[in-house]
């Protein structure tokens, strides 16, 4: 998200507050972070997008498979993840790739009953899926736009509150 005029009034309020201030308002930042990545968790869970817990786990900071960038110098947060696939459960795919060709029919594993177990590095059994395709849960989508709705909110509560205790020193 980009906010017009912060770079002028960071410089503004730095001079007034010493510098806490932009240390402060990375912590927040941080903390929107966070707060950002539970959201697309609640999402995944409510879409009831198809996950075995990786994806779940990669919006986590700290995760191996997560995308977590706080550069308090620009006061930029990057977050996210990692997986491939996490675009295709938002947005929806084929089971074939257009773009290589690659065919993502055969899935490795083995049957139990009624119940397939993948397995990737089952050589000798698996199931073919018919070409077709398979929607997106929209789980990113939603959760931009609740985010956006409680970033908007939260800042200018933060900011009033920054103002008001340099008014009061």
């Amino acid at each position: 998200m980009k906010i017009n005029g912060l770079k002028k009034f960071l410089k503004e309020v730095e001079k007034a507050a010493d510098g806490g201030f932009k240390k402060d308002l990375a912590l927040w930042l941080e903390g929107s972070g966070m707060e950002f990545l539970a959201i697309i968790q609640d999402e995944i869970i409510r879409t009831g997008t198809v996950d075995t817990r990786r994806l779940l786990n990669s919006f986590q900071r700290g995760d191996s498979d997560s995308a977590w960038s706080l550069k308090s110098g620009s006061l930029t947060l990057e977050v996210g993840t990692n997986l491939t696939y996490a675009s295709l459960a938002n947005d929806g795919h084929t089971t074939v790739d257009l773009s290589s060709g690659k065919d993502r029919r055969w899935v490795p594993g083995r049957w139990k009953g009624d119940r397939f177990e993948y397995d990737p590095n089952e050589r000798e059994s698996g199931m073919l899926l018919k070409v077709k395709w398979v929607d997106g849960s929209g789980y990113w989508d939603n959760a931009v736009a609740i985010f956006e709705k409680m970033f908007d909110k939260s800042l200018e509560r933060r900011l009033q509150g920054w103002m008001d205790s340099l008014g009061g020193a």
